[in-house]
């Protein structure tokens, strides 16, 4: 009983320090309570979140699940190793399977209540997302809404896998929901600021992007906005700094500019209102096999998606040389994974 009693009176010490911001003395806290009690699944979750939060992503999934281990129906554990899988190591069908055992239950898990239900679904729905496949996150996250009632994050998520299917207007709708409901998400002000900006709403577009890197400046960039004449001669001395090959293959197909990819690639091709650059086309070895007409090959930047992401010039000629290189590594046939292995992913 005394062991119980010091594990629980270090957890209280563990939680005031971590509120406090004493990570280190948290940690100290933590310890001393396994010590009463080694099989703690909260203190071996409190030292995951902790690590976590400290970017050591491997040794916080070994406490999660430690965390799991020692008290299956301990359920912050498994809803802490779903998200880290997601988050931190794109092991999405990791994650699913995951949710679905959480989801079909048993003798060995805890009973879902509506609220954790709804957070499964929102998990799960996160890994699709990241998967590509749009529909089954858009129908998860839905039930995750329906599951739960209006929640803010699962409102701008919606909001943000409809802007992605190119549904400017239904994400309009669900973005200033979520914002009314939390208007300090930087997520939520952000994603309406790119549906804006879509919509032709660009005053509006502006100070919703402004907003949100006022409130996250880290994750959410202001957007460079060069002139047209600027941005062409950044991308003339982009490709002047690729490798011979790259500046040969550009020769045979154009290198075109635009702002956004269009509706229809979006719709048809499954392409990203953020994507970088595309290339359009038959790559150049299918082309030599088939005979197939090459006049519509081409190579297209999107000026305002790639202006989003670059904090300065530098950064920008970086950028599109490396999406220039990732986009002809295509026409010439490469596919994700051999572009990966180059960097150019």
């Amino acid at each position: 009983m005394r062991d119980k009693d010091r594990y629980w009176d270090c957890l209280d010490q563990a939680m005031e320090a971590s509120h406090g911001g004493r990570t280190d003395e948290a940690l100290a806290w933590l310890d001393e309570a396994l010590k009463a009690h080694p099989d703690g699944a909260e203190a071996h979750n409190g030292r995951g979140e902790i690590l976590w939060d400290e970017g050591k992503v491997e040794e916080a999934l070994a406490e999660f699940e430690l965390a799991a281990k020692a008290d299956p129906k301990f359920v912050a554990a498994h809803l802490n190793r779903a998200e880290l899988l997601v988050e931190e190591f794109a092991a999405y069908e990791e994650a699913i399977e995951h949710c679905d055992r959480m989801l079909a239950g048993g003798s060995e898990l805890a009973r879902l209540d509506r609220g954790t239900e709804a957070e499964v679904y929102y998990l799960k729905s996160k890994a699709l997302f990241y998967q590509d496949d749009l529909d089954g996150a858009l129908f998860l996250l839905r039930r995750a809404l329906k599951t739960s009632g209006e929640q803010a994050v699962y409102r701008a998520f919606e909001g943000q896998i409809l802007f992605e299917m190119g549904r400017f207007a239904e994400a309009r709708k669900h973005l200033e929901r979520a914002v009314s409901l939390d208007p300090e998400a930087p997520h939520a002000v952000y994603h309406l600021g790119l549906v804006l900006e879509r919509l032709g709403e660009g005053e509006e577009a502006e100070r919703a992007l402004a907003r949100a890197n006022s409130l996250d400046p880290d994750h959410y960039l202001l957007p460079l906005a060069m002139e047209d004449a600027a941005f062409e001669q950044a991308v003339r001395e982009s490709v002047d700094n690729t490798p011979l090959s790259i500046r040969e293959a550009l020769e045979h197909i154009p290198l075109l500019i635009e702002d956004f990819p269009s509706e229809e690639l979006i719709e048809r091709d499954g392409v990203s209102p953020q994507t970088l650059g595309v290339f359009i086309g038959v790559p150049r070895k299918e082309a030599l096999a088939t005979d197939q007409a090459q006049e519509l090959d081409r190579v297209v930047l999107f000026k305002k998606n790639l202006e989003k992401i670059c904090r300065d010039r530098s950064e920008l000629l970086e950028q599109i040389e490396t999406t220039v290189r990732h986009e002809v590594g295509h026409y010439l046939g490469l596919d994700e994974e051999a572009l990966e292995r180059l960097g150019l992913a």
